[in-house]
């Protein structure tokens, strides 16, 4: 059987992630790795059995590589986006597109229709319980939808310094908010936010927010973010419509209930890392790009989909 051959650029935390979901794939090989840290791409390629490059440009030019997978910091995503499909790959690359709409506005003028060859990585949309609600709402079960609630609370907050470079709650955590509710609405006609540094004002940026966005057909959005949750990983949706409500809840590490004389129903905690919590979407966000390049079916979501949620973020910052 002929494998997606599949690059992987950034060897940090999250490409060794996708790095091994990719070699674990029956259907695609990881051919090569890179990151500007020649040692982590070395450990992580040795990990796995594939090659080591030393450059952006022989991982492009090889012709073995069908899929790039761009997990590198943000401010380089535009460029290896452009570079990436004009080599004639495919890429899925992690959110945010960049961090100025500008910029992203610019790359999709000069990759053109080339655009349908790159997929966003909002990893929310594979997570089988959100998929099922969407299905369900868009299957009409609940009637026309109304009103709809996220819920998305880190267990707690990321270092200052990636704080200093991640442009911002909005930009960094809420970005797949945006995308949550346009996967179960449509398009967003309007947002309104409130802000507030509650954990640690000397960080310079806020800590947690509460949005509210109108849609295009008239549903209501109500976004709550924080970046400390004392229970865990707070990852939460409800879409309520005229004939009911669906609601999709935490992942707990088990499914067993304590029940005695001092507390019922006492769970245990819930998942409390976003790698732990979407790990099955992580494995079907990747499934989805490797089935849509054997099959040449549109990569979703895609680059139109990364634009939208940066310019709700921009909206509102």
């Amino acid at each position: 059987m002929h494998k997606i051959g599949i690059a992987v650029l950034g060897c940090g935390r999250i490409g060794r992630v996708h790095a091994g979901n990719i070699a674990a794939h029956p259907r695609a090989e990881l051919v090569t790795c890179y990151d500007v840290a020649g040692a982590a791409a070395a450990g992580l390629a040795a990990q796995f059995g594939a090659d080591c490059a030393g450059s952006v440009e022989q991982v492009l030019s090889d012709e073995r590589v069908h899929g790039v997978l761009i997990a590198s910091s943000t401010d380089t995503h535009v460029e290896l986006i452009t570079r990436s499909v004009g080599a004639g790959k495919a890429v899925l690359c992690e959110k945010p597109l960049d961090l100025d709409l500008a910029r992203v506005a610019a790359c999709r003028e000069a990759i053109g229709p080339l655009a349908s060859r790159v997929m966003i990585g909002f990893n929310r949309r594979f997570d089988p319980s959100f998929r099922a609600l969407r299905e369900r709402v868009a299957a009409g079960e609940i009637g026309r939808v109304e009103q709809v609630v996220i819920t998305s609370r880190d267990p707690a907050p990321p270092p200052a310094s990636y704080i200093a470079v991640s442009g911002g709650l909005f930009r960094d955590m809420t970005i797949h908010d945006f995308d949550m509710a346009r996967y179960l609405v449509g398009d967003i006609v309007e947002v309104q936010a409130m802000g507030a540094s509650l954990l640690d004002p000397a960080i310079g940026d806020i800590d947690t927010a509460m949005l509210m966005m109108r849609a295009e057909s008239g549903a209501l959005v109500h976004v709550n973010n924080s970046r400390r949750c004392v229970y865990g990983y707070d990852q939460r949706i409800e879409v309520f419509g005229e004939r009911g409500m669906l609601q999709a809840q935490n992942r707990h590490k088990t499914t067993v209930e304590a029940w005695g004389g001092e507390r019922t129903r006492a769970a245990d905690p819930v998942e409390d890392f976003f790698i732990a919590r979407y790990a099955e979407a992580y494995r079907a966000e990747l499934d989805h790009f490797i089935a849509c390049l054997e099959s040449g079916a549109v990569l979703s979501p895609g680059f139109a989909d990364g634009e939208a949620a940066l310019r709700l973020a921009d909206a509102i910052s």
